[in-house]
């Protein structure tokens, strides 16, 4: 059953990285850029400091940092512990890969640390700023949805990566949310 799930899984990577149009790769390759990232969301940082105090904004670049780390540091426990070669790595499926950036990355791809990342700091920032801006979610969670397929579209992670990745991340998010929501209730009692 779990060589059926990697067969579908490869099957369907190639289907949609056999999608892509050298028109649309600039765009995607945009996406996939960590600092694209990390633009939106020093932004973000930005709004929330202009309503907020200095201290409650270095609370939040604290929790930011924590939260990456802790996704971070994880993703790659789980991707060297798995194992599992990105299909740009994978020898059978050589030629058959759309490759659109110059390199494949590391050696293992299961799963994404740019979907897990992704998806923590939408769940994560949609929860601070919900009562702020009524569609964040919405948004945050639409771009992290593009970086994770961006992965897919460039070549180097299959769909089972990025939607675990998403999963992960959005756990990462949540708790973290909840511990962030915790703390700012404890210190406005006081």
């Amino acid at each position: 059953m779990f060589e059926n799930l990697l067969d579908l899984d490869e099957s369907v990577f190639l289907a949609l990285n056999g999608l892509g149009d050298s028109r649309f790769d600039i765009f995607w390759l945009f996406i996939t850029n960590k600092f694209l990232n990390v633009f939106i969301y020093l932004i973000l940082v930005i709004y929330f400091y202009k309503n907020n105090s200095l201290k409650y904004s270095l609370y939040l670049v604290l929790t930011v940092s924590i939260l990456i780390l802790f996704t971070d540091q994880f993703t790659n426990l789980i991707k060297y512990s798995i194992s599992r070669p990105r299909p740009c790595h994978e020898e059978s499926l050589y030629g058959l890969v759309r490759l659109v950036k110059p390199t494949c990355g590391g050696a293992f791809g299961y799963f994404s640390g740019h979907a897990s990342n992704s998806f923590a700091l939408a769940v994560l920032f949609s929860g601070i700023l919900s009562s702020k801006f009524k569609y964040i979610s919405v948004y945050l969670i639409i771009f992290a949805s593009l970086v994770a397929y961006s992965r897919i579209y460039i070549g180097v992670h299959y769909p089972l990566d990025v939607i675990s990745g998403a999963i992960i991340g959005s756990i990462f998010g949540y708790l973290v949310l909840i511990i962030w929501n915790n703390l700012i209730s404890i210190k406005n009692n006081y």
